[in-house]
């Protein structure tokens, strides 16, 4: 805990380094693109299916009641936008989780190490594209959970854990393999995922849970729908720094729980490397004995005679 709270700090300073800074802006770059494209050719056609769908269910009714009896039934229309809004965030944070550990993370953790641990070895692990395979894989295997899980997040006390729960997963199997990628090797890498499990799995739920702070803006329907090209950028760019943030988080944590694990080994082989020079010399001596209360020793036969 003191090692991840420490992580914690460091990585908050960090972030205001002006290449990290400069490093988030460059997932916002591609995302600006695809929701520029999203909005420019699939927005409207989304929300009519939204609406198509809605038209004339059990849901729209109930919605349509709902509102009727807050007295704001003018907020009837906008309920197919809020549920596209719903469905593109999730995709959104996915997107920016790949682009992040595919552009940012190697650079972040190769700053971290440099700045922090100069001498650690990198044994390379891991290369480019396994780790990007990684990453598809568990993006993948989330967006499935997150699929299968639609259905609990109707019910009031599983869509505070569910979804989270669903992050914090893949963000910490995400990260925590980037971390280790160069400087760790397969079996250190395994050994410390299942030694600090709880912790990563704390740090992704909580990064999980920052990352999902931007749709709080987008809450918002009426400004959503008239700022459209403005927010999306503006929460991409905080998805993007909150993932840099995330980055940073598990790399200090990571590189230091290595540096740790090694001392111990270090530790450890010092400590049996000791003790057998100990009883090389207890054997040694125990053939020689001190003769008639002198200074001397004498020599001992090694196969006494009867």
């Amino acid at each position: 805990m003191k090692i991840m709270l420490d992580a914690f700090w460091r990585a908050l300073a960090y972030c205001l380094h002006p290449r990290v800074v400069l490093l988030s802006l460059l997932p916002l770059l591609l995302m600006v693109v695809a929701g520029i494209a999203f909005a420019q050719w699939g927005w409207w056609p989304v929300v009519d299916t939204v609406r198509q769908w809605l038209d004339g269910t059990a849901v729209q009714t109930v919605i349509d009641q709902g509102f009727d009896w807050l007295g704001v039934p003018q907020f009837k229309s906008v309920i197919p936008s809020l549920l596209v809004v719903v469905l593109v965030t999730p995709l959104i944070v996915i997107l920016s989780l790949l682009a992040v550990a595919t552009l940012m993370t190697p650079a972040l953790v190769k700053m971290v190490g440099a700045r922090r641990f100069p001498d650690l070895e990198r044994r390379q692990g891991a290369g480019f594209f396994p780790s990007l395979g990684w990453s598809l894989g568990h993006t993948l295997l989330a967006l499935g959970l997150l699929v299968v899980s639609i259905p609990f997040w109707f019910i009031p006390p599983l869509v505070l854990v569910v979804p989270p729960l669903i992050w914090g997963w893949l963000t910490y199997r995400v990260m925590s393999f980037d971390a280790w990628a160069e400087h760790a090797s397969k079996q250190e890498r395994r050994a410390l995922m299942q030694r600090h499990r709880f912790e990563l799995l704390t740090m992704g739920i909580v990064t999980g849970l920052l990352g999902a702070a931007p749709s709080v803006v987008w809450a918002s329907a009426a400004v959503f729908i008239a700022a459209f090209v403005v927010l999306i950028p503006a929460a991409i760019w905080i998805y993007a720094l909150v993932f840099a943030f995330s980055s940073l988080w598990f790399s200090h944590f990571c590189l230091q729980t290595l540096q740790q694990l090694r001392q111990e080994q270090e530790s450890g082989y010092r400590g049996s490397t000791g003790v057998q020079t100990t009883l090389d010399v207890q054997a040694h001596e125990v053939g020689r004995r001190p003769a008639n209360g002198a200074g001397e020793l004498m020599e001992l036969p090694r196969n006494p005679t009867p």
